[in-house]
């Protein structure tokens, strides 16, 4: 999810929200405030081209944050357990956010306070040289660089970090670099990974010494640097990967390590000591700790930032956003709403049919017509938590058509039941067929489930609603044989290019337990658009990607368009150096300190 030298929202795919609440109508933003939504005109302002950096942008330390003081612990409100810390594992946006604190990789993304991106060496000394035409990229790492336990980093950990991805051990993460290299079937060329003794060749990666890795590829990657940048590639060290293990205690090289682990109850991050900040031009270590609750939900997080009583005052939203019903109560406060941090997500939301089982176009279809959009934008905030969507492609893309609405999803925002009941009859579908729907246990998918069971039992179908652990979700739904008909997922680009989220979502060639192909779309015609465009450059590739897109959305409808994602988030008062990151999508947790320690 994230090619070309663009500028790049680490996507992640959207942590999914759900439970089984009950419905609450319309969002209470929706009343007389004023309207400070972010626009679509924001979303292109995120779209700006990314810069890659010499050795002197990615040499550390941080440029200090105005203001910022040391000391204090900063509490983390969150409503369920991070869905992973492993970092080959990490796809997800709370993990994506956790990783920010804990984990290192090659590269990483230096964000200046107008959400202007430039890709830096993180533990490497640069962004990457690039040779042979963008085939071959060679990392130099900086000096100084060690893990939590105080063992120096070298190469030979960077390979493992690499290998180890080839293995079953990782089934969740990103897998750019690795296809890159070894192609779609890569698992194949190391499938037990670096486990049982053995490399990849060095004409594909070579560590010629301590301190250089060499990417070879048969393609030009231009965008490597901005791959190497997610969360998913950062290092593992060699003589700490404890496997499946990793998962629940991985080795710090940030500046915050885990001193205590309760799953699905808190998680208490330190000072990292062996972390410098001489070698690290984004991160800060301005607090002593991280105190994560994962117990509270959105509502209560909410309600006592609103409050910013007590602990509150020292508290911030991870990855959850505002409750929608108490939107009103944020914005029409001054004193609240200066607290809030607002900004729009490179996420699709989408109505993903499991084509396994729902073969049908015209059934597709049929529901596609039928979803009431406005009311899922309701239960996510109205418009401080999204905009009524057209088509797959998020309005932060380069090249998003706004007036693309091939479904009249925008112009219907209330869906088209006449329509949808018309496809269904000429189908010849039956009253009281069986669909199962999947949702995630957390508030927002909870309560748009209550709206999507109302439209398929008016529609007809016997619906059989599934609720899956949060941290769970997209594990569930990633499997080639989940038991489930069709399913709301989220998708945002790596970096704003249709190529980081056409392949990965919609390429046949991708379809495995893991992938994020949720729909098992294999489509002859879809998938060699994506050959074609994959060889070209940016610019001649734009055309392939539309025609794909029209295809996919018009044509095949493996994923039926909702909403485009917005956020708004609160902090306490006490918690400063708070704004919204356009690469994350959340706020910015690089720079936040206490204002009295």
């Amino acid at each position: 999810m994230k090619p070309l030298r663009s500028r790049t929202v680490r996507a992640i795919v959207v942590a999914a929200a759900a439970g089984s609440l009950a419905l609450t109508g319309c969002s209470s933003n929706d009343g007389e405030t004023k309207n400070e939504s972010k626009t679509k005109k924001d979303a292109a302002a995120q779209s700006k081209p990314v810069v890659y950096g010499d050795a002197a942008a990615s040499k550390g330390p941080a440029a200090q944050v105005q203001g910022a003081k040391n000391g204090g612990t900063i509490n983390v409100f969150m409503q369920s357990d991070l869905t992973h810390m492993d970092p080959g594992q990490i796809y997800v946006s709370d993990a994506g956010q956790f990783a920010n604190l804990v984990h290192r990789g090659l590269t990483n993304f230096q964000e200046d306070d107008k959400g202007n991106l430039t890709v830096v060496g993180d533990i490497a000394t640069d962004a990457g040289q690039a040779s042979e035409g963008n085939k071959v990229w060679t990392y130099k790492l900086k000096d100084g660089i060690k893990d939590e336990n105080g063992n120096e980093i070298t190469s030979a950990d960077v390979r493992h970090t690499i290998e180890r991805m080839y293995s079953k051990v990782i089934f969740d993460g990103p897998m750019y670099v690795q296809r890159w290299l070894s192609g779609d079937d890569y698992r194949k060329a190391l499938p037990d990974g670096p486990y049982k003794g053995k490399s990849l060749p060095d004409s594909v990666l070579e560590t010629p010494d301590k301190s250089t890795v060499v990417f070879k590829f048969k393609e030009p990657q231009p965008d490597l640097p901005q791959a190497l940048a997610m969360a998913g590639y950062s290092i593992v060290p060699k003589k700490a990967d404890t496997k499946e293990k990793y998962d629940k205690a991985p080795v710090s090289l940030g500046p915050y390590k885990i001193e205590d682990y309760k799953p699905g109850k808190s998680i208490k991050l330190v000072k990292n000591e062996n972390w410098d900040a001489n070698t690290d031009s984004v991160r800060h270590q301005y607090v002593d700790g991280y105190d994560f609750q994962l117990t509270i939900d959105q509502a209560s997080q909410t309600k006592r930032l609103i409050a910013d009583q007590g602990e509150s005052k020292n508290a911030i939203q991870f990855t959850d956003a505002a409750d929608p019903t108490q939107i009103k109560d944020i914005i029409s406060k001054p004193e609240v709403n200066k607290r809030s941090t607002k900004g729009y997500q490179p996420y699709v939301w989408q109505m993903t049919y499991n084509m396994d089982k729902m073969k049908d176009k015209r059934v597709r279809d049929a529901i596609g017509y039928a979803i009431p959009a406005h009311r899922m934008i309701a239960q996510d905030g109205g418009k401080y938590g999204g905009e009524l969507a057209g088509g797959l492609l998020s309005p932060t893309l380069p090249g998003y058509d706004p007036k693309y609405d091939p479904m009249g999803k925008v112009k219907n925002p209330q869906g088209d039941m006449a329509k949808a009941k018309e496809l269904l009859k000429e189908a010849g579908v039956k009253k009281g067929t069986k669909l199962t729907y999947a949702y995630a246990s957390a508030p927002r998918s909870q309560k748009q489930a209550v709206v999507i069971e109302d439209m398929l039992t008016e529609l007809g179908f016997d619906v059989q609603s599934k609720e899956i652990e949060r941290s769970a979700f997209y594990q569930q739904v990633g499997k080639l044989d989940n038991p489930y008909d069709l399913y709301m997922t989220a998708w945002g680009q790596d970096w704003p290019s249709p190529s980081t989220v056409i392949p990965p979502v919609y390429d046949g060639d991708q379809i495995a337990d893991g992938a994020q192909n949720y729909s098992h779309v294999n489509d002859k015609q879809v998938n060699e658009l994506i050959d074609e465009a994959s060889k070209l450059t940016p610019e001649a590739a734009a055309t392939k990607w539309e025609e794909a897109h029209h295809r996919l959305v018009e044509d095949i409808n493996p994923a039926t368009p909702v909403y485009y994602a917005k956020q708004i988030q609160l902090s306490g008062s006490n918690v400063g150096g708070v704004r919204y990151s356009v690469e994350s999508s959340y706020i910015d947790i690089n720079d936040l300190f206490l204002k009295t320690p």
